[in-house]
């Protein structure tokens, strides 16, 4: 049972007085022990939302048993590792699935997205409709969101069939953020590519900004607390990285490296 309500849920990624950082984990990836030490250590860091998901290898059996895996960790340490702050390990646990097999009945929320520049119908909207049913009877809180691949794009754009938007492709960019706007989507997450050598471009970022006031989450190639820092500047209010967070063994080092990352990033 979700201890957000939906109200309470779309309040906390919606109007963030300030940019925060998601951690991006992939079950695929990593073992749900291992998940759950690292999204405490990036919680001890100041990551203020999980989003499980995001490979082509996950599925409904290692999503849910990551997901469960976390959720059992931030509730022991709410109530064995209090903190000064109030609600500080009421974070979010929100599924960022690559296909509608990829759920579980155990998180907060779902970005129920579509991917905008795809070819394909079925990002569009047919693995939407697959998940749909499961999301409603589970009474897990679906959060629109609509998804842009731009260049590099990586495997997401590869597997997704993306159009990608390069980098001068401003008008585009700003038109795709009117569309997500005028469909009603809560959230608009302009995405360069998990590994990507580069982020998305801050010109990109700044002018979906600039025509709308949804909430941008950018992820993909941002390795450092600068670069994240500079996507916030242009207009991100979230930053999600991922592959970060899997290159450390030592939840320690992993929490030092994120604390230092997210004071840069807020700088």
């Amino acid at each position: 049972m979700s201890t957000f309500s939906k109200a309470d849920l779309l309040d906390y990624i919606l109007n963030n007085s300030s940019s925060r950082h998601i951690i991006l984990i992939d079950p695929d990836s990593q073992t749900s022990e291992e998940a759950a030490e690292r999204c405490i250590a990036a919680v001890e860091a100041g990551s203020r939302m999980i989003f499980v998901g995001g490979s082509t290898g996950t599925d409904s059996n290692n999503v849910h048993e990551t997901v469960s895996s976390i959720q059992k960790s931030l509730i022991f340490h709410s109530l064995n590792s209090p903190s000064p702050k109030p609600n500080f390990w009421k974070i979010p646990v929100i599924l960022f699935p690559a296909a509608a097999n990829a759920f579980s009945s155990a998180a907060d929320g779902i970005t129920f997205m579509m991917l905008m520049n795809s070819t394909s119908p079925k990002f569009l909207v047919e693995e939407q409709m697959k998940g749909a049913p499961a999301i409603k009877e589970a009474g897990v809180v679906p959060i629109s969101m609509g998804y842009v691949v731009c260049a590099p794009g990586g495997k997401v754009g590869e597997v997704g069939k993306a159009n990608l938007i390069q980098k001068d492709e401003i008008e585009k960019i700003k038109a795709y953020a009117i569309c997500a706007e005028s469909y009603g989507f809560s959230l608009l997450y302009l995405e360069a590519g998990s590994g990507a050598q580069e982020p998305v471009s801050l010109q990109l970022i700044s002018a979906a900004k600039s025509v709308t006031d949804i909430t941008i989450i950018v992820g993909g190639g941002i390795r450092d607390g600068e670069s994240a820092r500079l996507a916030i500047e242009a207009g991100a209010d979230w930053v999600v990285t991922g592959n970060l967070t899997e290159g450390f063994s030592d939840t320690q080092e992993l929490q030092t490296t994120l604390q230092k990352f997210i004071t840069e990033m807020n700088s």
